[in-house]
This record gives C-alpha cells, structure tokens and sequence, in this order.
C-alpha cells in the first residue's frame, strides 16, 4: 500500500503580475500561502501584506505571515550583492534563534495540514531563503517540496488543470 506524501510548494513573485500569482496558487491546489519576508512590503503592486492579504483571502486562500523565518537585513544585503556563502551563513545562524525557531514550529504544523506554499521575493529558489525554510520543514516532517513558478498569463486564462508551473521537486 502506498501513502501519499504531504507536498510543500514554494514560490516566488518576481516579475509577477497578482492576477497569474494567485492563478498559479489555485493550479497547484494551494490553501494557504505562508508569507516569509521580514517586511511583507514591497513595490510591487499588490505584494504589500494587507493588499496581499485581501486578494488572496478573495481567492480563497488563507494568508500567514511568519516574520521570523524572514531574512534579516544582513542577509539580503548579501544575497544582493551575489554573496551566497555570506547570505547562507547569516541566514543559518538566524534559524537557530528562538523567533526564528517559534516561527520555524509553526510553519510546520501549517504545512502538516497540507496545501501550504512558502512566498517570498525571488523567483529562483536556490538564491532565496525559502529554499532553506523549505529544507528545515521537510527535515521534520518527509514533504515533498515543489518549487512552483508564475506562470505569465495564467491569471487570463483561468485554468485549473495544467501543472505547466511546477519549476522542480525535491525530495526529503
């Protein structure tokens, strides 16, 4: 007998438009969207938390914002600057602090109950720290992970059953 494995998706909204972000949720049967930015803002129209928030809670989809597995400024400076081995290093030791590890609990029991997504900023996760999250949470609890692309003009199109978004999958 095989048993179906919890699935973790990940995504980033780089050069997204809201409408194929939250088109590209729906495809790939997201419930909620867990939100890890230190600072949920951002220039993006509709990115910003409340905007964020309403437009997904709109769609359907519950919204969760775990400030403590954001990237803290350090971090981001490094990632900007294409220091990944300094980004890494910031970013491991800040999983290791209480808020980080509170948030960390959380996460995992959001994604025991199935249909989570990570978000943050870039949309390749191998440079983002949602990667890692994803990692420490697949740690704990086997998931499968799937980093999830936009796709552009899905939001137009409105289907339900392409899976043409999935980027990768990793396995724990």
């Amino acid at each position: 007998m095989t048993t179906k494995r919890t699935t973790l998706a990940t995504i980033g909204y780089e050069a997204a438009d809201l409408a194929d972000f939250i088109a590209t949720l729906k495809q790939a049967g997201v419930s909620r969207l867990i939100d890890v930015r230190e600072l949920p803002i951002s220039r993006r129209k509709g990115f910003a938390k409340k905007a964020l928030s309403e437009a997904l809670t709109h769609a359907g989809i519950e919204y969760v914002h775990l400030r403590g597995l954001g990237d803290p400024k350090e971090g981001r400076e490094a990632a900007r600057a294409g220091n990944l081995v300094q980004f890494s290093r910031v970013f491991s030791r800040h999983m290791q602090s209480k808020f980080a590890q509170a948030d960390l609990q959380s996460a995992v029991r959001y994604v025991a109950e199935g249909g989570a997504c990570l978000m943050c900023y870039e949309r390749d996760h191998t440079t983002c720290h949602r990667g890692i999250v994803a990692k420490n949470i697949s740690g704990k609890l086997g998931v499968v992970v799937r980093h999830l692309g936009v796709k552009h003009g899905l939001g137009r199109q409105h289907k339900t059953d392409d899976h043409a978004d999935l980027v990768a999958e990793t396995r724990a």
